[in-house]
């Protein structure tokens, strides 16, 4: 077991590609520039720091899976989204990763 697993705990792993296929909310975090030169076809961009004025948004949705480039900005989308009472929410990684699950 690394560090860094040991500090902040194994994530439990995910269906990712049934939980999309379940109707998931996807949400890319980037800037709507990074956004544009590409992305998940079906996702929506709310860049990471229009979160909190668009918590609305992730309301009464069964999935949620938000993602960026790297992972980094998806793991803070996804600790504000819990701390505000939305649970349903996965770090999805990277968009490619993402991607690669829908058709």
């Amino acid at each position: 077991m690394s560090f860094l697993s040991s500090f902040f705990g194994t994530a439990p792993k995910v269906d990712l590609s049934g939980i999309i296929k379940d109707d998931a909310f996807l949400v890319d975090v980037r800037t709507p520039g990074e956004y544009a030169e590409g992305h998940v076809k079906g996702s929506v961009n709310i860049p990471l720091d229009q979160i909190p004025q668009k918590i609305a948004s992730f309301k009464n949705k069964k999935h949620v899976v938000v993602f960026c480039r790297s992972g980094n900005r998806s793991a803070q989308a996804k600790a504000f989204l819990d701390a505000n009472g939305i649970k349903n929410v996965i770090n999805g990684g990277t968009w490619q990763q993402v991607k690669q699950y829908v058709s």
